[in-house]
C-alpha cells in the first residue's frame, strides 16, 4: 500500500515539471509584449501632423506670414487708412454673396500698381467687375484681382512679367460700381493646384496684408 502510495507521488510529481518545462518551452519564441503605454505613444505619433506640413493659407490671416510673400506693396500711392475699407465678409448682392475683397476709394484715373512681381494671365472685361487684371505671383501659389479699372497702362497685355511697383492700369468704377463712387476692388486669391485663375480659388482678406504695408511706408 506505502509503495503505490509513492509510485503515485512520483507520477503526480513528474507530471507538473512537464507540464512547467513543456509550457516555457512552447512559448519561448513568443514576442515580448509593448507596454500599453508605448503602443498609445506609437500610434498617436502616426497621426500627429507637424505644424510645418499644414498649409498656412487657405483661411482669412491673421497676420502677414500666411502669404508666401508677406511684404506686399501698396497697389496706389500716398494712401491712408482711411482709404482702406475692410469689406471682406460684407454682404453684396442682396445679401447673396460675400465681398471677399478690399475696396480702396480713390479718385478716377490714379495710378494703380502691381503690388508683388509675377505676371499678368488675364486681362478681364465682366459685366461685374468692369476691367480687371488678374495678376499671378511668380510661384503661381496665388492670385491678385484687380477690378472696376478705368483703364489699363498703355501697352499691358497677357503673359507679361512685372515688377512689383510697376504700373499696370488705372482707378475707375466700370463693372457694377457706383459711377460717383470711383475705387479699387482689390482681392487676393490662392490657387488650387490647377493653377485656373477662374476656378476652385480660395480668398484671403486683403486688408492685413494692407495695413501692414501702410505701416511701412
Amino acid at each position: 500500500m506505502a509503495r503505490a502510495l509513492v509510485l503515485a507521488a512520483l507520477v503526480l510529481v513528474s507530471g507538473w515539471i512537464g507540464y512547467f518545462f513543456g509550457y516555457n518551452a512552447g512559448h519561448a519564441s513568443l514576442p515580448a509584449p509593448v507596454p500599453v503605454a508605448e503602443a498609445v505613444h506609437e500610434t498617436s505619433r502616426a497621426r500627429t501632423i507637424e505644424p510645418s506640413a499644414v498649409p498656412a493659407v487657405g483661411r482669412t490671416p491673421e497676420s502677414t506670414t500666411a502669404l508666401g510673400d508677406p511684404h506686399l506693396s501698396l497697389p496706389l500711392r500716398d494712401l491712408k487708412a482711411s482709404d482702406i475699407l475692410d469689406t471682406f465678409d460684407q454682404s453684396r448682392g442682396g445679401g447673396e454673396r460675400r465681398h471677399e475683397a478690399t475696396d480702396i476709394m480713390a479718385t478716377r484715373g490714379t495710378p494703380i500698381y502691381a503690388v508683388d512681381d509675377g505676371t499678368i494671365k488675364k486681362l478681364f472685361l465682366s459685366k461685374p467687375g468692369g476691367i480687371t487684371i488678374y495678376q499671378y505671383d511668380p510661384g503661381e501659389h496665388y492670385v491678385y484681382y484687380y477690378a472696376h479699372l478705368d483703364r489699363y497702362a498703355e501697352g499691358l497685355h497677357e503673359g507679361q512679367i512685372v515688377n512689383r511697383g510697376d504700373l499696370i492700369g488705372y482707378v475707375g468704377s466700370t463693372g457694377n460700381a457706383d459711377p460717383n463712387a470711383p475705387h479699387l476692388h482689390f482681392a487676393i486669391l490662392q490657387l488650387s493646384p490647377s493653377r485656373e485663375w477662374w476656378h476652385d480659388t480660395t480668398p484671403i482678406n486683403p486688408y492685413p496684408y494692407l495695413m501692414a504695408a501702410l505701416g511701412r511706408k
